[in-house]
Formats: structure tokens, C-alpha cells, sequence
């Protein structure tokens, strides 16, 4: 056998280098926990098998991937650990590069970058330490090797933004629309272990918790589950419930008249939803996954989804309870309850809940009372989708987005049905408006010009993302791939027809198409001369999209990039590149895709009716927001937004404010002040500086983060202007 090495020469396979290799990492750990000779002679033999089974030549990097793995099956973690480290520095070594002093600066903590770089990490806690300080080998790997030069240097000059390149080393995508559904219903496995389908609502709950987890570890976006999965359960309860309460008054010789076994079934079927929804709020909440952070999940509420009236209402029954729960919130380290940042509730806008006389009007006055106190559920208008989210049978479509904001598109299936729960996206490449502008020099001419070339830059970029999944194996990500999350494929089939005819998406991002207007223009986009050049700027992003979509056959899809640390990565680079520009770049943020800047003063229901031809126009995915005072005591006001929403706007959401400060026990906006040049979070009530003794929850990009902001993101927070 031959094995191929790192400069592509052959050479003759050599079990006794594995063996060798193997045996000084063993003796690298304290005696007692070593591995026998038996033992290391067992993984070389195993090794070799493996190899063989290829068919092929293995690499050196699939001989070393395969020692790690059959040294962690053996159950030998810290010669694994050793392993790795070893194979890591021999790495280092063979290529030199700067990596070192960002993974000591992690280790450390003094990376202010890294510390801000998103708002739902700690970046102090071993687990996302080790995430991130993966992320930066990924990193360097993707800048070196991966990537071509002339996306790097655009990436590092903020001209483009290359999304997760900290992940971008492996075969990873972007998020996902879970098919909870096909998962709970047909089975699953999970680590190993197969998961027949749950016999109650409780367990269902559970073991959704426990896919979501898994799901979270094997992709670094987003992901969403409906309940309306979860609803078919509830009657599996009732019916199992029933049964025990007729055995008991058997056995103790009580009969029961029909009334009162239907009120008795109902009261235990209500504990166990109460319990089954605590599940998933406190897993969610409590769960840490290999990224450092709780899982970005989406929750799905949608009446519409029902097979029947019984489903409807026992969903119904699930989406009061979650909205109950949500309201109280959870209890922080101090026993106070607190404005979490996950699970993200979606509710569903429809003709049975949005009007008075509605059957479930009730629950969206409970979901706007939650809104008012914990800035969820966010809304979605399922006119509107069914209005503008229209397939090729000329259906239209209610679905749920993959995270804060990145949607589908409409896709048929072979058999001409319309299919979204299994579906996912590949990735993000995001296009800086603002600097295409500055770079024209406001010429308009130039503009298109300049825009046509970065688009086509963008579109190279995204195409090494779609190539680095192009050979992925159903292996890599069992959940994922084989055992339903997304697909039922077989092991060892590549995943590359997921990629193509539009069952996955792709997305060119754009952000800062207020600044680039303005600086155009002279006006902000929300002025009637300067909208026009604004929808053309978005026409010229969507007709890019189609032509690259007939090319490949790949769905390429426009996207309101949800920037986060991006966003004064991109004002610092603007800054530099041009200078201060008043009106332009002379914040340390620039704005979210469409979303008129923060500072303007506009009505929210002109806000969201503006924003809306926007949202048209970015089918991959995009958010509006209103920025509102204290609502609790004016849920009528909120209703109101709500059926605005469910009239004009696909999906939108009211941006309150939940804080509490730990050290006086003061319940109300914590302020943002400068001192000493820079912007920190103060108590109006205790002066209370310290952000470890307080809890912020602010939404910046579609989603509530709860661990603090970069300088220019804190800005942008700070000039917000509320919209009613």
C-alpha cells in the first residue's frame, strides 16, 4: 500500500511509523492512565485495516485523522489530546505563521476582538476559549491555503466579508430548517444510539432538545423547529393519560362519569405540556455546545401548520405555554428573573388569531404582552408570505426562517411538492455598499462599474464556499446527513445533490445601503428622489443572483446581512481607506442591509412600511425592526404594530428593553455613557459600572444578545431613536 505525503509524492505505507507515533504520545501522559502495548498494537492493526478499506492511497492527514479517532474509541483522551497537540505544533513548525500570539491572547483574555466578536459567547469559559482558538487555526488555514489571495485581501480590507471563515477548514454550512418532524415521527440516532419515536409530549420534548444540541455541533448558523412537530405528541399523552386515571379508579373501585375523566386527563395533559415546554426553554437555555454558546434556535409558531382541528388546538395549548413561560422569563445566578437569549420565538400572524372576533385572539394578545416584557415572540405575516412566497406551481408559502433572519426559497420537490423542513444554507459572502460608493468617487458611472466587479468578487467567494461542501460524506455529520435533521442519506454518500437545483441556498449579503445612498445621493434612502437608486442598487443584486443561479444551478439568493462585530470592522476599514466622511463614516458602525439608519426620526408604521419593498427584495432573508419604549402597560399600542405587521410586512419585531442591575436590584434600561473615551454600561439608578454585575438584553442583529458589544455595535445601540 502507498500513501500520499503533504507535498503529493507517494511513498510506501509504514504501519511502524503510526506505531511509533502512537507510543510517544502514550508516554507523554502519567503512567496510570496509559494505554498497554496490546492496546497501541490493536489501534496501529485497526489503522492499517481502515487505509486498506479505502481503496486508494490515504493521505497523511487521513492516516492522522484516523489514529486521533481510534485512540479516543480506546477511551485514551489525554494521549489523544497529545496526539492532536503534537500533530498541531509539527504543523507550526513545516509552516510558520502568526497564529500563535492570537491563540495566547485567547488564552488570556486579551483579545478585546475576540472578547466582542458575538454577543451570545463568553469568550472567558474553557469551551469557548477552545472554539475560538480553533477558529483561529481555521482561519489561517483558510487565509494561506483555502482561500485565493484576492478574496483575502478583500476580506481583510472590508471591501467583502467572508462569513465564518473560522470555520470555514471544515465541511461545514451555514443553518438549517430542521425536520423535527420526520425525526420524532420515524426515528432517529443520536451518538450511536437509536431514538424510536416518543410515546409521550414529555419525552418528545426532550429528545428535541437533545437533536437540537447535536445539530448545533455539526453546523455554525442558526436553526429552527416547529412546534407543530411536537403537537402530534400531545394526543399520544391524552390517550396514554386517559388510560392510567381509568386503571387507577379501577384498582381503588371508583367509576368516573365521562366529564370527569375528560376535566381530570385535561389537568395532568396541562402539567406535562408545562413540563415538556420547561424542557425545552431551560435545555436550550442551560445546554453548551462544541461552538461555546447556547444553540441559535429558532422556535416556530404557526396555527396554520395543523393536518387537523384537533392538532390546531392541542398546538394551541403548546404556544400558550410557551408565551406564559417566556413572559416570566429565567432566573439569573441571583434568583431574578431575566430576559433569556434563546430559544428565539417566531409567532405566526394569521387570519385565526389577528382580529378580535379570531378563535385564538387570546393568544396574541399573551404574545404581545410578551413581547412588551422580553422583546418576544417576533412576527411573522403569513399574508404577506403566502403573497410574495410563491413556488413554481404558483403556490404560496408560510414557513419559518433558519435563525434571525435567513429564509428559503420557494423549492418543489421531485414529486411536485412543496418542501422547506430538511433544507438548509450553504453559507454567506456580504458585499460592502458603502465602499463601493466611496470608492466611485460618487461618479455613477464608475459606481455600476466598480459594483459589477465587487459582485463578481462576491461571487467567486461563494463559490468556494459551495466547492469546499461539494464531496462532503454523510459521514461527516450523521445528524445532519443520515438520520434526518436534513436528509436520510447512506453512509459514505456524498451530500452533493443536496447542493444543487435550488434545495439548499447560497447567499450574496449586502450591508450599508443607507450610507452608500447617502454618500450618492446627498439623501438618505427613505427620501423619494434618492429611494429610486436605492431599489436599483437592490435590482442590480437580485439580477446578479438569477444570472449566477442559470449558470450553476446553485440557488443564489440576496440576504440583509445581519452584521454583528462585522459592522465596525467595516466602519474602522472605511475610516482608513477614506477617511471621516460626516454622514457616512463617521460612526463606528454602519447600518444593517436596508434598515434605515438609527438615527433618523421616522414613524414606525412609515418604518416598516418603507422597509417592507426592501424585504421583498431580499428573498435569502431579512429582518425589520421598531424601536419602542416601556410597552407593558400599552399592549394595545402593541396590537396594533401586530396587525400593521400581519398587513404590510413579512417579518418584523419590536425592540424593547429587559435589564436588571444585580447590585441595587434596579428593573429598567441600564444606560450607555462615554468616560475616558470610551462607552461603557451604567445603572441611572446605583451608577453601577461593573457589566458582571448586571444583565443587558439588547437585540442587534435579528437575535437578543446578552454578553456585550464591541465599541461600534455599543454606538449604534446607543443613537437608536425610538419609532413610537
Amino acid at each position: 500500500m502507498r500513501i500520499i505525503k503533504r507535498n503529493g509524492a507517494e511513498e510506501n505505507f509504514n504501519e511502524e511509523k503510526i506505531l511509533i507515533a502512537i507510543t510517544k504520545a502514550n508516554e507523554s501522559v502519567d503512567e496510570d492512565i496509559r494505554m498497554t502495548d496490546l492496546q497501541i498494537k490493536r489501534i496501529t492493526e485497526s489503522v492499517v485495516i481502515s487505509c486498506e478499506a479505502l481503496g486508494r492511497a490515504p493521505t497523511v492527514e487521513e492516516i492522522q485523522d484516523l489514529v486521533e479517532k481510534k485512540i479516543m474509541a480506546h477511551g485514551a483522551f489525554e494521549v489523544a489530546k497529545n496526539y492532536i497537540t503534537y500533530r498541531y505544533t509539527r504543523s507550526l513548525v513545516r509552516k510558520s505563521n502568526t497564529t500563535d500570539d492570537k491563540i495566547l491572547s485567547l488564552i488570556e483574555c486579551n483579545n478585546e476582538e475576540a472578547k466582542q466578536e458575538n454577543s451570545n459567547k463568553n469568550p472567558i469559559v474553557n469551551s469557548t476559549q477552545r472554539d475560538y482558538m480553533a477558529g483561529e487555526v481555521s482561519k489561517d488555514i483558510t487565509n494561506r491555503i483555502l482561500l485565493p489571495k484576492e478574496i483575502v485581501d478583500a476580506h481583510n480590507e472590508g471591501i467583502i466579508h467572508f462569513h465564518d471563515s473560522d470555520y470555514f477548514a471544515q465541511h461545514m454550512h451555514n443553518c438549517d430548517l430542521v425536520n423535527l418532524e420526520d425525526m420524532l415521527q420515524n426515528g432517529t440516532v443520536i451518538t450511536g444510539t437509536l431514538i424510536e419515536r416518543p410515546h409521550s409530549f414529555s419525552t418528545a420534548c426532550n429528545i428535541a432538545t437533545q437533536i437540537i444540541a447535536q445539530v448545533a455541533s455539526n453546523q455554525y448558523g442558526g436553526q429552527s423547529i416547529s412546534l407543530t412537530h411536537l403537537a402530534p405528541f400531545v394526543q399520544v399523552s391524552r390517550e396514554k393519560i386517559r388510560k392510567a386515571i381509568i386503571d387507577e379508579m379501577k384498582e381503588i373501585g371508583v367509576e368516573l362519569s365521562e366529564d370527569k375523566l375528560v376535566e381530570m386527563t385535561e389537568k395532568r395533559l396541562r402539567d406535562e405540556i408545562s413540563r415538556g415546554v420547561q424542557t425545552i426553554q431551560y435545555q436550550v437555555v442551560t445546554l453548551l455546545t462544541t461552538n461555546g454558546q447556547a444553540p441559535f434556535v429558532t422556535v416556530f409558531m404557526y396555527l396554520g401548520e395543523a393536518q387537523n382541528e384537533q392538532e390546531k388546538q392541542d398546538l394551541a395549548l403548546i404556544i400558550e405555554e410557551v408565551l406564559l413561560q417566556r413572559c416570566k422569563g429565567v432566573k439569573n445566578e441571583k434568583g431574578i428573573w431575566v430576559t433569556p437569549a434563546f430559544p428565539k420565538l417566531i409567532y405566526v400572524l394569521e387570519e385565526d388569531n389577528i382580529h378580535e372576533d379570531s378563535k385564538y385572539w387570546y393568544l396574541t394578545q399573551l404574545a404581545a404582552k410578551c413581547t412588551a416584557k422580553r422583546m418576544v415572540p417576533d412576527y411573522i405575516s403569513e399574508k404577506k408570505m403566502l403573497e410574495l412566497k410563491v413556488d413554481k406551481n404558483g403556490e404560496g408559502h408560510c414557513y419559518t426562517c433558519m435563525g434571525c433572519r435567513s429564509f428559503l426559497t420557494p423549492y418543489v420537490d421531485e414529486n411536485g411538492k412543496a418542501k422547506y423542513y430538511g433544507r438548509f444554507n450553504q453559507g454567506v459572502v456580504t458585499i460592502n455598499l458603502v465602499d463601493v460608493a466611496l470608492s466611485s468617487g460618487g461618479d455613477k458611472e464608475k459606481f455600476w462599474k466598480i459594483f459589477e466587479e465587487r459582485l463578481e468578487l462576491c461571487h467567486q467567494a461563494l463559490l468556494c464556499r459551495h466547492e469546499r461542501l461539494k464531496g462532503t460524506l454523510s459521514d461527516a455529520a450523521p445528524i445532519l446527513w443520515q438520520h434526518g435533521a436534513l436528509a436520510r442519506l447512506d453512509k459514505g454518500e456524498p451530500i452533493d445533490k443536496l447542493l444543487f437545483g435550488g434545495y439548499s441556498t447560497i447567499s450574496l449579503g449586502y450591508a450599508g445601503l443607507y450610507e452608500c445612498v447617502k454618500y450618492m445621493t446627498g439623501k438618505s434612502h427613505t427620501d423619494p428622489e434618492a429611494t429610486p437608486f436605492a431599489l436599483e442598487v437592490m435590482d442590480l443584486m437580485n439580477a446578479a443572483c438569477r444570472v449566477w443561479k442559470a449558470e450553476h444551478n446553485i440557488d443564489f439568493s440576496l440576504y440583509g446581512t445581519p452584521l454583528e462585530s462585522t459592522t465596525y470592522k467595516f466602519a474602522k476599514c472605511l475610516q482608513r481607506r477614506f477617511g471621516v466622511i460626516p454622514g457616512v463614516t463617521d460612526k463606528g458602525y454602519i447600518t444593517n442591509s436596508y434598515h434605515v439608519h438609527v438615527s433618523e426620526e421616522i414613524d414606525a408604521f412609515e418604518k416598516l412600511r418603507f422597509e417592507a419593498q426592501f424585504q421583498h427584495l431580499s428573498p435569502g432573508g431579512a429582518i425589520s425592526y421598531i424601536e419602542v419604549p416601556d410597552m407593558q402597560n400599552n399592549i394595545e399600542a402593541v396590537l396594533q404594530v401586530m396587525k400593521f405587521i400581519y398587513e404590510n410586512i413579512i417579518y418584523a419585531e419590536l425592540n424593547t428593553k429587559s435589564d436588571y442591575c444585580q447590585e441595587c436590584g434596579f428593573d429598567g434600561e441600564i444606560e450607555i455613557i462615554e468616560e475616558d473615551g470610551k462607552l461603557i454600561w451604567k445603572c441611572p439608578n446605583c451608577g453601577n459600572t461593573d457589566q458582571d454585575k448586571m444583565n443587558v438584553a439588547r437585540r442587534t442583529c435579528g437575535y437578543i444578545g446578552t454578553q456585550y458589544w464591541n465599541q461600534g455595535r455599543t454606538q449604534e445601540i446607543k443613537e437608536r431613536v425610538l419609532h413610537l
